[in-house]
């Protein structure tokens, strides 16, 4: 996790010069005209992406992004990196949560897609998070297979991650995975081993759920817009429970987000007593 804050100012600022409101994803995301994951991204051989604290950060609380960026969801990184960015960061410095990282995963479908999993850094600056989401490649794969690589996020949260809020505080991260699609219910050891060049075990979903789950709150938020996003909605159900969040207008996502993280403060606040310097946190 770097030194640097997230400027609002500077990052309205830099949307306007780099024409975010009006350009099309693949003007944004410059790798979709490469049809390639962005070295800086590729997982293999990465051990740990870390939050850390720092002087600026001396709180720091990971939060991680896992967007689906098959076919039918690609316009989510597209809105993050037009308007939903600067609400969700926004949003979560003014309820008084200045210390939050966060680390963006594109996710695919690992029996189908040549990306399944791209990785960024934990983050709290402006300029830092838009390069990571948009070095992101929308590879708009997936296939007619019975789900997305979900668990990819839950696999790299739970084995490829080190947090100061866990290692020091014993403060559990976020983690949100964000799709239409049910999750992949396997994912094999060779797979593993053809993303991250390392791998020896199975897993199951359960599995990896139960993993990450000791060092995150895990959520899904599905995005009801299809017949078919319904249906898997009720799978997320049965497997989140209350930790399944359903929308139906994509443009709700930075809300969503900024809600869960500012209520997960707020409420071990309440608990412990403990302020460490968050007393700014305003009630929702």
């Amino acid at each position: 996790m770097g030194s640097t804050r997230y400027d609002i100012d500077a990052r309205y600022d830099r949307a306007r010069r780099e024409g975010y409101a009006y350009k099309s994803a693949s003007e944004i995301f410059t790798q979709n005209a490469k049809r390639m994951a962005h070295e800086s991204m590729n997982p293999k051989g990465i051990s740990f992406r870390e939050a850390r604290d720092s002087s600026v950060h001396p709180n720091s609380f990971p939060v991680i992004l896992g967007l689906d960026v098959t076919g039918s969801m690609g316009h989510i990184p597209h809105e993050l990196i037009k308007e939903g960015l600067p609400k969700l960061m926004g949003g979560i410095i003014q309820e008084g949560v200045p210390d939050t990282a966060l680390l963006f995963l594109g996710i695919g479908d690992h029996e189908c897609d040549n990306y399944p999993l791209q990785v960024g850094q934990f983050e709290s600056g402006d300029a830092e998070l838009d390069m990571w989401l948009t070095r992101t490649y929308i590879e708009s794969g997936g296939g007619g297979n019975t789900g997305e690589s979900y668990l990819l996020a839950w696999y790299f949260a739970a084995f490829h991650t080190k947090t100061d809020a866990w290692e020091k505080r014993n403060q559990k991260g976020l983690l949100f995975t964000i799709g239409d699609e049910p999750c992949l219910k396997v994912l094999p050891a060779s797979a593993i081993r053809e993303i991250m060049d390392t791998g020896q075990q199975t897993y199951t979903h359960t599995e990896l759920l139960e993993a990450v789950k000791k060092r995150y709150d895990v959520y899904h938020i599905s995005v009801l817009h299809s017949d078919q996003a319904i249906q898997a909605n009720k799978g997320w159900k049965d497997l989140l429970g209350q930790n399944c969040l359903s929308i139906e207008d994509y443009r709700d996502v930075p809300t969503v987000i900024k809600n869960v993280v500012c209520r997960k403060f707020k409420n071990e606040i309440s608990e412990t007593n403990d302020w460490k310097g968050l007393n700014n946190i305003q009630m929702l």
